[in-house]
């Protein structure tokens, strides 16, 4: 099986870093062979692993350290990515700043609370966590996109949470 996955050329070269030090990485996690040229390619025997690499790739590729895209090595673990993209770039700036907050308070209470990892990357907001993580993370981050007070997301958050 073979996966191709677009990510921005600065992550690229994250990748490629050392030798391609975190690509070996990411090849003995999950037993694939990956090539980065224009594209970045992923092949291998296990359709699963091929699918796990692409999606630790993707995740590097939105921001997130190699040792956070490990967690998608986890069982369950996944990654959502919530784009902004047909937003102007004031908006997006002002969506993506409330999500984050002041000295990146909100976004530590988020992860704190649920156990789920956020990134913000260009126009993406990207979240690793399992599913009775990712549900209340996303849940709040939803909220704040939409407008809604910290205070209302962080409760909404919480209520889920005891729910699951």
């Amino acid at each position: 099986m073979i996966e191709v996955v677009r990510i921005p050329e600065d992550r690229k070269r994250l990748l490629m870093a050392g030798e391609g030090k975190i690509t070996k990485i990411i090849e003995e996690s999950t037993g694939t062979k990956i090539e980065c040229s224009d594209i970045v390619k992923i092949s291998g025997e296990d359709s699963l692993r091929v699918l796990k690499a692409k999606e630790m790739v993707t995740a590097m590729g939105r921001g997130f350290t190699l040792k956070e895209a490990r967690r998608l090595l986890e069982k369950e673990c996944e990654l959502r990515i919530i784009s902004l993209e047909g937003e102007n770039l004031k908006t997006r700036k002002r969506l993506l700043g409330r999500v984050i907050g002041r000295q990146g308070k909100s976004k530590k209470w988020i992860e704190a609370k649920t156990g789920a990892l956020i990134c913000v990357k260009g126009k993406t907001l990207s979240i690793i966590g399992t599913p009775e993580e990712l549900g209340p993370a996303e849940e709040a981050v939803e909220h704040l996109l939409n407008g809604k007070t910290h205070a209302y997301a962080y409760k909404k958050m919480n209520i889920k949470k005891a729910k699951t």
